[in-house]
């Protein structure tokens, strides 16, 4: 089966691309990328005016299977991705039970492989149970098909541990993703402590929460030259201790979620839990400091933290029931778009090589490019659509979006997999 995307402005980061061309796709495969391509046989479809990026990859996702079926599954959580222009998915281990063994680890391979519509790729757990004590067998669990180790959820407070882990990590050539939070610090904290906090009468998480850890697996990663990726960086503290790690040559890493680039925490002054995460929204200086790391970058990748909950879940007391987590596959791109490339803060190609090559590059993952031969996964981008965020209306089961009600500009129009339109225009086509 041929495909023939004709007249798009092709935007491939990972390879320098960013001409008006055709793509040619033959079996899945990217066949040949040029101007003027003339086939007899291929279906056609005409993206000029559209950019033509490789699949976007998202490093963290939530997708709560095994154990959660109630908040997420991987039918409704690879759909939500298709429609957001996601084609990989690197799902979380903090399920019930925890993905920190190899049966664990195939359940989560063969079950999305059935019943998803995007590429599906488990991460373990760092510590049995995620419990913070007692390393995975991590060669068992990648020889499985884990592609990296996180406890994201659960900070490793025993920095001996932690630091083992780093140099196991080390052994077999794989990324911790470690969610960095002190929780002595934290200390049943809800939102940023500041000036929000104490006028809505709430207990604060100080900045240093994150800041203290991020410090401390930075220079673990350094003693024992090993890898280390922050997930969800949330304070300008951190992107100023990531920053100077990598001027020390440190193989440190990190991401910035698409919430952080355009919410603080005066959002919280109404105290609606579909604002209640964590690290928490800091301050618009946090907010402006997260972007610079982006555009200099400190930050490498832009991730989601897609993580479900139930209304019932989302809608108990703000301070001491409502979970932390919010959800973002559908709306991540319309928010980088409009906060960095309608602002012309960054370039397309910029913004999306960190959703593509810089993904692929930091997890090893053979994705990320529109390379001649390499997998057809896809997503056609219209720059210029405006959408009104309607949070009913996802794919997703859940619906604790802190987009919900706001205009964005810029979204996937076409998702394909593989060579395979899943989604047009919104629509889920398979």
């Amino acid at each position: 089966m041929k495909t023939l995307l004709k007249g798009g402005r092709v935007v491939d980061p990972g390879n320098n691309i960013d001409q008006v061309a055709d793509i040619l796709i033959e079996d899945g495969k990217i066949s040949s990328i040029g101007e003027s391509i003339t086939v007899t046989d291929a279906e056609v479809i005409d993206v000029s005016g559209k950019v033509v990026a490789p699949g976007l990859i998202d490093v963290h996702a939530h997708l709560r299977d095994p154990g959660f079926p109630e908040r997420e599954d991987f039918r409704s959580g690879t759909r939500s991705a298709a429609v957001g222009g996601f084609t990989t998915l690197l799902a979380m281990p903090n399920t019930n039970p925890v993905c920190d063994h190899p049966v664990v680890v195939e359940y989560v391979l063969a079950k999305s492989k059935r019943e998803g519509i995007v590429n599906v790729l488990p991460y373990s757990s760092i510590t049995v149970g995620q419990q913070g004590e007692k390393l995975v067998p991590m060669k068992a669990v990648v020889e499985a098909g884990a592609v990296a180790f996180s406890d994201d959820g659960q900070p490793i407070m025993n920095g001996g541990v932690m630091r083992e882990a780093l140099t196991q990590a080390k052994e077999i050539d794989k990324v911790l993703a470690v969610h960095c939070e002190d929780r002595g610090i934290t200390a049943g904290g809800v939102i940023n402590e500041g000036y929000v906090s104490r006028r809505v009468g709430v207990k604060g998480i100080p900045y240093t929460s994150e800041a203290v850890m991020v410090g401390r697996d930075i220079l673990l990663a350094e003693e024992t030259a090993s890898k280390v990726h922050i997930c969800h960086v949330g304070c300008a503290r951190s992107v100023e201790l990531i920053r100077e790690g990598k001027k020390r040559g440190v193989q440190v890493t990190a991401e910035v979620n698409p919430h952080y680039l355009n919410t603080t925490d005066e959002n919280l002054e109404t105290c609606q839990s579909r604002f209640k995460i964590k690290p928490p929204f800091g301050t618009r200086a946090d907010l402006e400091a997260l972007k610079e790391g982006l555009s200099d970058g400190t930050i490498d990748i832009i991730a989601t933290d897609h993580a479900p909950y139930t209304n019932a879940e989302k809608q108990g007391d703000f301070a001491t029931e409502a979970p932390f987590g919010l959800i973002g596959l559908e709306t991540a791109l319309g928010v980088v778009l409009t906060e960095l490339v309608a602002t012309n803060y960054m370039s397309v190609s910029d913004v999306l090589k960190t959703l593509t090559c810089n993904p692929a590059r930091i997890f090893g993952l053979d994705k990320g490019t529109l390379s001649i031969g390499k997998d057809a996964d896809i997503v056609v981008i219209d720059l210029d659509h405006e959408w009104f965020v309607d949070a009913e209306k996802f794919q997703s089961k859940s619906r604790n979006c802190p987009q919900h009600g706001r205009r964005l500009r810029g979204k996937a129009f076409l998702t394909m997999v593989k060579g395979q339109v899943i989604m047009r225009e919104g629509t889920i086509v398979v």
